[in-house]
């Protein structure tokens, strides 16, 4: 079983020190999902929602957030990432929407955090916007979807919705 890498020795948290690590290319994708009702799926897809485009601004905050993931996560690092996306896709049967992502770099260290935090904020960022319309809505399944490259290898999740 592997250790926890943010664990010293003595068992006390602590930032990993990557300063050794080779500088490889690292991607991550992850997604997630908001449940919500035809009315209101229909007022984001029409352009008729009170509050504007609704996926432009989901989009926005979740590129926004993968930058600041090293704010948001105690012992993240700051990255430099090379690209970041989010993609939308409204869902009919069940009504959905679902939130992919993607982040890249050249660096020490992964990606996975900011790919996750991207799809947690657009997905929080969707219901902000329209929770006036719909309170009942249910963010899901925020998931790893694959990771390439680093130490540890590439991974693909083994099921998908």
């Amino acid at each position: 079983m592997n250790s926890l890498s943010h664990l010293n020795q003595a068992g006390e948290a602590n930032m990993v020190d990557v300063s050794e690590k080779a500088v490889t290319l690292r991607q991550a994708r992850a997604e997630a999902y908001l449940s919500l009702n035809a009315h209101t799926l229909q007022l984001i897809t029409e352009g008729k929602h009170p509050k504007g485009d609704v996926f432009a601004v989901a989009r926005i905050a979740g590129i926004q957030a993968a930058k600041k993931t090293w704010d948001l996560i105690p012992l993240c690092h700051p990255l430099m990432l090379t690209k970041v996306e989010v993609l939308l896709t409204p869902l009919h049967d069940p009504c959905r929407i679902h939130i992919q992502t993607l982040c890249r770099l050249s660096g020490q260290t992964g990606v996975e955090m900011e790919a996750l935090t991207a799809a947690s904020v657009a997905a929080l960022t969707l219901y902000d916007m329209c929770k006036a319309v719909q309170k009942d809505m249910v963010i899901e399944c925020i998931r790893l979807v694959e990771k390439q490259g680093g130490k540890s290898g590439d991974y693909k999740g083994s099921w998908h919705d």
